[in-house]
């Protein structure tokens, strides 16, 4: 079983799909779907109207390089990338980030990060999947950052796989959840400075061999949940590039508005 793939679940996804579509429909008549930040019934499950309206979305235009909102749009001779993107690329190609980061939607992606609260899964893979629909398209692979051993077993779910997966099977992708693997036990990465981050995970991911024969040659495409300074993203990218990808995009469900501004 693939270890950052929820491991059982997936034996039960095939036989269990069509019979939950039907029940869920006849459900529904009941006991219409309750929103997830609240007890109110919504007409699909998702969010509440208000909890809505507060979600700061990312639309176009946005910088190609890191995803972060360009305030307005330049026309057809602006420039693709933000000033910081162009002086310093990430070693990711492109990025996307369905929303920001915010009082809005922490609490939401803390929930699903920490508080096991897997129903955000689908919806956020709905958000990135219109929010990167280009890199989607251009991907061969999706595949998640993935989490160390030990900090899976107290999360008990990758989260970012639970939305790489419906996410590359809606696109028809390849999905490759144990291609790349986190080999050291890092710290957390909140409160440290972009070095720091930069630091803790330089040389915390590794391609298996198995992946290393299932990448080469080809576009990837990672997931992740929020994008802070870019060091994950990058660490992974360097380690999936150096094993022969042709090359690395990262989308995520939500980044901070001064990601490139973090003090260093």
């Amino acid at each position: 079983m693939d270890a950052q793939d929820g491991g059982w679940r997936r034996a039960w996804e095939g036989a269990g799909r069509h019979l939950r579509g039907a029940g869920r429909g006849l459900a529904d008549l009941i006991l219409p779907p309750m929103a997830h930040d609240s007890r109110e019934a919504t007409a699909a499950a998702g969010l509440t109207p208000d909890a809505w309206s507060r979600i700061k979305f990312l639309e176009a235009p946005v910088c190609d390089g890191c995803g972060a909102a360009f305030d307005f749009d330049g026309g057809a001779f602006a420039e693709d990338r933000c000033a910081a993107c162009i002086a310093k690329p990430y070693a990711f190609e492109r990025a996307r980030a369905a929303c920001l980061y915010d009082e809005a939607s922490r609490g939401l992606i803390l929930r699903f990060k920490h508080g096991d609260q897997q129903q955000f899964a689908p919806l956020f893979a709905r958000w990135i999947g219109r929010a990167a629909a280009d890199l989607v398209e251009d991907a061969d692979v999706i595949l998640p950052v993935p989490l160390h051993r030990f900090r899976l077993l107290s999360r008990r779910f990758n989260q970012a796989a639970e939305i790489a997966r419906p996410l590359a099977r809606h696109a028809g992708r390849d999905y490759l959840p144990d291609a790349l693997v986190r080999t050291t036990h890092t710290t957390s990465q909140g409160g440290k400075s972009r070095r720091g981050r930069r630091l803790n995970v330089k040389k915390a991911f590794a391609v298996t061999e198995a992946g290393r024969r299932r990448i080469r040659g080809r576009r990837i495409l990672l997931i992740d949940n929020v994008l802070t300074t870019g060091a994950t993203g990058e660490a992974c990218a360097r380690a999936l590039i150096d094993a022969g990808a042709r090359a690395v995009d990262l989308a995520v469900i939500a980044r901070v508005r001064n990601a490139r501004e973090l003090i260093m």
